[in-house]
């Protein structure tokens, strides 16, 4: 008995010709239909179509995103918290005097800006409730987020070259110092290259996609530095505070109370880095502006052998 052939396939068997391109605008879905459309074969067809449903994000990825996220954002409240207890409890407190308790605002104000302020401004975008057609409102709340960020840090410097030229104290010293001016300088060009690449109505759609990239890809990178320098300055606080003396403070190396709780504050700063990390990195995660290339059907055009 001769097997019925669908409709859809008499076509190309009645004509020696091979099949136009319309007929190969298919889903990926249709594995076997696409494979006689093209020069690939089913199992590659098959393979392409697995790698594109594994990027889609599912409701149990939506959920664990959301978990990831109230858990950066609990890190972050607590590593705001703990550097303010740190310089407050340990430190005498705060001040704008030229003095050492004007110091004192320089971790709370970089922490605060430069990592905590920063990182839940950079996953913003990965939130499921901003894919939403309009991306303009979220733009602009992200641009707020970084301008809050950065003057935050500009601030914290501010406050550390105050106390060294009121002390006649050199300024740019220490590996730390380096770490920290060359985050604030890529962080400062970072948003202003940003803004006037995303923002402006007249920046081309063109440079925006080159953009892009080397956007995402900075951002990364600014918060890896921001961790460093901030883990650096805990530690150099930290030697030049605890030496130990005759009024019965101990030493850094017999590890204090006050030593004990700032490696704490460097723990959960690397922490929240590496969640904010762990989300800009996830594909299922991103936009969907960043995935569209991976839900669009794929035209198969056939190559004679």
């Amino acid at each position: 008995m001769q097997q019925e052939v669908p409709s859809s396939f008499s076509s190309f068997s009645s004509s020696s010709s091979p099949p136009s391109p319309q007929h190969c605008l298919l889903p990926l879905t249709h594995l076997d239909t696409a494979a006689q459309c093209g020069s690939e074969t089913s199992a590659e067809v098959e393979e392409n179509h697995e790698v594109r449903l594994e990027i889609i994000p599912t409701m149990r990825s939506i959920v664990v995103f959301y978990m990831c996220y109230l858990l950066c954002l609990g890190l972050g409240v607590a590593c705001v918290a703990c550097v303010c207890v740190w310089n407050s409890q340990w430190r005498g407190g705060f001040a704008w005097d030229g003095s050492a308790l004007q110091f004192n605002w320089h971790p709370v104000l970089m922490v605060t800006g430069l990592v905590v302020v920063y990182g839940m401004g950079a996953v913003l975008y990965r939130i499921p409730l901003t894919w939403g057609e309009n991306k303009l409102p979220w733009k602009i709340l992200h641009a707020v987020l970084m301008l809050a960020a950065l003057i935050l840090s500009i601030l914290g410097l501010c406050a550390v070259f105050d106390f060294h030229n009121a002390k006649s104290i050199p300024n740019l010293y220490s590996l730390h110092s380096w770490i920290g001016i060359a985050t604030a300088a890529l962080f400062a060009t970072q948003w202003v290259v940003g803004v006037a690449g995303f923002l402006l109505p007249c920046s081309p759609v063109s440079l925006r996609k080159l953009l892009k990239p080397a956007h995402v890809w900075m951002g990364g990178i600014i918060m890896l530095l921001s961790i460093a320098a901030c883990i650096s300055g805990i530690n150099e606080k930290l030697f030049f505070s605890l030496k130990g003396n005759t009024n019965g403070s101990l030493p850094y190396s017999s590890s204090p109370p006050e030593a004990l709780y700032a490696n704490s504050l460097g723990v959960l700063i690397v922490a929240f880095g590496l969640i904010v990390l762990k989300i800009l990195s996830n594909q299922q995660w991103q936009h969907p502006d960043s995935r569209q290339q991976s839900t669009v059907y794929t035209p198969l055009l056939h190559e004679e052998n």
